[in-house]
């Protein structure tokens, strides 16, 4: 099935952490952690449409002038989430510049800070001046922080000695085109597929008729049954800045189980599991571990420490063989 989420590291594993998925055939994109971000070109982050943040420490959070400079003068809302303290985090940056030429654009973006049992959030629009923003209503906080109809993102709050988050995104489920029926039925490629699964996601009317073209219309429910085969979605989860602990690898399993990837941090060998409990990271082998153990499909792993810049195969060695301990499992990418 050809994925409907497109994921690469922004960035090589002993640089600044982040994930950038982007969407097929739509101008689309997430964002999980934004340190530097001049990998990813204009025309890549002008899409993204929502960004997660684990926790604000520079190497997690500099990109947010980057994304925001190429984003200024566009008709765009950016949704961006954080952990406590997040929206200061953004009105500390948003002070730090003049704003007193942009009452004619249109950038909107809206800051959701999760805390434990509520979200709050502010809504900042540059046709208002961007500060002071606006304080939006409290919702409470169950886990699940977006839903849209094709995709789900849930968080839940790890430990790195301040609150940390981890991510997990969910296709609600896979529409896949078959080819050979559409063949049959002389209908091409087009903009019409992304309206087609569309509907399906916002479960629309079976019955109601759907259009291809000027002089092509068909019940959307035979449509589906004839040309579409549905499958389940794509699962991805995004684990970084956390110590190995109970509680913690609690969490992370259900982030992460089942996930046909799981990106997780691999700071340190596993001869140096003391300093990484010091300073709130895991080790190759516990990364490879925790994957194992949440029956991930795949795993890449990430944000190396710069004290192996020449042992980078052996933190993946070590991550690889912790992954594939009692099971024959190669599926490390």
């Amino acid at each position: 099935m050809r994925p409907t989420f497109h994921t690469r590291l922004i960035n090589g594993p002993f640089e600044d952490p982040g994930l950038f998925v982007s969407f097929s055939y739509e101008k689309k994109a997430l964002l999980f952690d934004m340190g530097e971000l001049h990998k990813l070109t204009a025309k890549e982050l002008l899409k993204v449409t929502h960004v997660f943040v684990s926790h604000t420490h520079i190497d997690h959070f500099i990109g947010f002038d980057r994304l925001l400079r190429i984003v200024l003068g566009r008709k765009k809302t950016v949704k961006l989430f954080g952990p406590p303290g997040f929206i200061s985090n953004i009105e500390g940056k948003l002070n730090a510049y003049t704003w007193n030429l942009i009452k004619d654009h249109t950038l909107i973006l809206e800051v959701t800070e999760i805390h434990p049992t509520v979200l709050k959030s502010k809504t900042y629009s540059c046709a208002e001046g961007l500060l002071p923003g606006r304080v939006n209503p409290e919702e409470p906080f169950t886990g699940l922080i977006v839903k849209e109809p094709r995709f789900s993102i849930y968080t839940d709050f790890l430990d790195h000695k301040i609150p940390s988050l981890g991510f997990r995104l969910e296709e609600r489920f896979h529409v896949n085109m078959i080819k050979e029926k559409m063949d049959a039925l002389n209908l091409p490629p087009g903009s019409w597929i992304n309206r087609f699964k569309q509907s399906l996601f916002e479960k629309k009317d079976p019955h109601s008729l759907f259009c291809i073209s000027a002089e092509k219309y068909f019940p959307l429910g035979e449509l589906a049954e004839t040309i579409a085969s549905i499958s389940p979605g794509q699962k991805i989860a995004y684990i970084t800045d956390v110590v190995y602990h109970e509680k913690n690898c609690e969490r992370i399993l259900r982030l992460a189980q089942g996930v046909n990837v799981l990106f997780i941090e691999s700071v340190f060998l596993d001869e140096d599991q003391q300093m990484a409990a010091r300073k709130y990271h895991l080790t190759a082998v516990q990364a490879g571990t925790l994957a194992r153990q949440a029956g991930a499909e795949t795993f890449k792993t990430f944000h190396f420490s710069s004290r192996y810049m020449y042992k980078g195969h052996v933190l993946i060695n070590e991550a690889r063989e912790a992954f594939c301990a009692h099971n024959n499992l190669s599926q490390y990418e």
